[in-house]
């Protein structure tokens, strides 16, 4: 048996040691990125595990909310290993949102209700990404921060678009069907019964699948054009709504 509590612990230390090699490599330049990155993390944690709270709620489980889950503070939503992963990589997750499906309200069948509350984080993530791109197109053509020093104009455009980087990363790397991630639970759904029965017992091969990827850098590979795919579109929108208006 796969012992969850060990191996998180253990990721999380290799986590550490990654961060602390990152950061003697990055010089005081990488530091200040980093710095930069924090916020656009914590938004994009907190939103993304607010999300699942919010929707467990509307589906008739208030464990989310008995938990405090309900909540726009960061620190109710941050996972260490994920935190550190997200600042280094720009791919992790924040601390999972408990829920109890026998609490839903029936409205939808069960399976559907656990793929709406998991596919809310992504979606959450890809509309944050898409406002804050907005956003960032709208300094630009406005001139919006003239009124600043180019040194703030410059940190705020960093954060704006580490932001957008972040919130897409979140939420192209949570959909990815492996366990823990929401992707396995919204894929569940839509798995016939023995197809569901099999996913079921083998969810820890699958777990050990998504470390593999995880910790060897794999999953990049498959991640970066997604998430190029991803952010093209959404700037081909937004450029196309600003050509509409301006």
């Amino acid at each position: 048996m796969l012992n969850f509590a060990f191996d998180k612990k253990t990721i999380t230390i290799v986590l550490l040691v990654m961060l602390v090699i990152w950061l003697l490599n990055a010089g005081s330049g990488g530091i200040l990125r980093l710095v930069l990155t924090i916020p656009g993390v914590l938004i994009a944690l907190t939103f993304h595990e607010f999300a699942h709270a919010w929707m467990a709620t509307k589906m008739g489980d208030e464990t989310p909310k008995n938990q405090g889950r309900l909540s726009l503070n960061p620190i109710k939503h941050v996972d260490p290993m994920g935190l550190i992963l997200l600042v280094i990589a720009g791919f992790g997750w924040g601390k999972p949102v408990e829920i109890d499906p026998r609490n839903f309200n029936g409205k939808r069948s069960l399976s559907a209700a656990e793929a709406i509350v998991a596919a809310a984080g992504p979606i959450m993530n890809f509309i944050l990404a898409f406002v804050l791109l907005i956003i960032y197109y709208l300094i630009i053509v406005t001139n919006l921060l003239r009124g600043l020093s180019n040194e703030w104009q410059e940190i705020i455009l960093i954060v704006t678009s580490t932001a957008i980087y972040i919130n897409i990363g979140l939420g192209i790397f949570n959909l990815i069907p492996l366990p823990p991630l929401d992707g396995s639970k919204i894929l569940m759904h839509f798995l016939p019964g023995k197809g569901k029965e099999w996913f079921y017992r083998n969810q820890r091969v699958f777990y050990i699948v998504f470390l593999i990827l995880f910790i060897s850098g794999l999953s990049s590979y498959i991640l970066t054009p997604i998430f190029s795919a991803v952010f093209t579109g959404m700037e081909w929108v937004v450029a196309k709504i600003f050509g509409l208006f301006m």
